[in-house]
């Protein structure tokens, strides 16, 4: 039961989040579209620069989509205990994270940099979270298969 909780009290967090841009998203995408635009072409740009690999144009607005799906799907079967909610929302966290909190971009000294770093540690803090999740799931499956009592042998 307390497990149950705690996997609830997590997991609001992307399924609120979720939620809310599933409300907004309309024919554009929404705020959460009009919002990662600029950091996605700062993010494309970044890839151009350092590998010389052009990425192919990708709507926000798909992107918007996939994330909703991803904290939506993973975060319902995550509360149910399931290894595939984790890695769907690490997947989530491992692409959304160093796009959007991109505090790289921005000098140390301005006020962006400081809030963005700050949530980009968040992010990190919740895949840690979901990474123990995941480990922890496996160490239990693991242990059980270890105290696994052998057959008997059948005396004749």
């Amino acid at each position: 039961m307390i497990s149950f909780v705690g996997r609830a009290l997590f997991v609001s967090v992307f399924l609120l989040s979720a939620w809310q841009e599933f409300n907004e998203f309309g024919d554009n995408g929404g705020r959460a579209a009009k919002s990662l635009r600029p950091k996605f072409n700062a993010f494309v740009s970044h890839v151009t620069t350092h590998t010389g690999q052009q990425l192919p144009p990708v709507d926000t607005k798909l992107l918007v989509a996939a994330a909703i799906a991803l904290k939506g799907i993973g975060g319902l079967l995550f509360v149910s205990g399931s290894s595939l909610g984790a890695y769907l929302l690490l997947l989530h966290q491992a692409v959304a994270t160093p796009i959007l909190y991109d505090f790289y971009n921005y000098d140390v000294e301005r006020k962006e940099f400081s809030q963005l770093f700050s949530k980009f540690t968040q992010s990190v803090a919740l895949v840690g979270a979901l990474l123990f999740f995941i480990g922890m799931k496996n160490s239990r499956r693991h242990g059980r298969q270890l105290r696994r009592k052998a057959p008997k042998a059948k005396a004749n």
